[in-house]
């Protein structure tokens, strides 16, 4: 008998735990702040102070970001910048000498595979930024995470038609049409600039953009970036959540 009500209150006791956790996430999920919240408020006076990022797993002072695992998925975390950037439409990120934060997302990538317990092929690997209709923070944020396996095959098949300027793929990707082009590398490539001069009337319309960057080796083994573009079409269901590419469980690194 006795054994048997330890067995109710240990349940009880883990349901009131779950509930709290899942309460928990909900209010960070519905708050449009949180992100700038913990890095404000959190992560960099840690950092300043005592020498310590958490909660997030890093904290780059000089570089003007935080690197923060994401309450989604094992292995995905998010770059966010320590200063005050409202996302893919702000006009800071095509300044003249503006960071490219890609570039920091890409070095960030260590920590998904830190979280994997391995190393991971380039073209496994992915970043994300969604446009103003698909995302839920205010504060720019950059997902980085594993690619879904059919977007990675649909992307090796497509890799010869990839080339060095702005074009439609031939392959929904997510059910979704997206343009694409190759660069060697990400520093000195800024895709926020890749797009606004590449693609028609994004310039002025860049908060309907989405962008996703995938690793990848072009002619054998020259190391690249495939960089990805969708605009949003809410008539027809498409919110231009670039992140939608993403796999937050990772299957491939399994």
């Amino acid at each position: 008998m006795a054994l048997t009500v330890n067995v109710q209150r240990i349940a009880v006791a883990l349901g009131l735990l779950l509930g709290l956790l899942c309460r928990d996430a909900a209010a960070q999920a519905s708050n449009p702040n949180v992100l700038w919240q913990i890095v404000h408020d959190k992560c960099v006076p840690d950092e300043r102070q005592h020498g310590d990022p958490k909660p997030c797993a890093e904290v780059d002072l000089a570089g003007g970001y935080a690197v923060l695992k994401d309450i989604k998925g094992a292995s995905q975390f998010l770059l966010i910048p320590t200063t005050e950037v409202g996302g893919i439409e702000d006009r800071s990120l095509l300044a003249p000498f503006a960071r490219n934060y890609f570039a920091d997302a890409w070095q960030a990538r260590s920590f998904v595979e830190k979280a994997l317990g391995h190393a991971m092929s380039r073209d496994m690997l992915s970043l994300a930024i969604n446009s103003a209709s698909g995302r839920t923070q205010d504060q720019f944020h950059i997902h980085i995470d594993c690619i879904r396996a059919d977007v990675r095959d649909a992307l090796l098949r497509e890799r010869p038609n990839i080339g060095w300027q702005w074009s439609l793929l031939r392959t929904p990707l997510a059910g979704h049409q997206y343009r694409a082009m190759r660069v060697t590398g990400l520093f000195g490539h800024n895709p926020f600039k890749l797009l606004a001069r590449g693609v028609p009337g994004a310039r002025a319309d860049m908060g309907q953009h989405t962008l996703v960057v995938v690793g990848m080796a072009f002619g054998g083994r020259v190391p690249g970036f495939v960089i990805l573009d969708d605009r949003a079409d809410l008539a027809h269901g498409d919110r231009a959540s670039g992140e939608e590419l993403q796999d937050h469980t990772c299957a491939l690194g399994h």
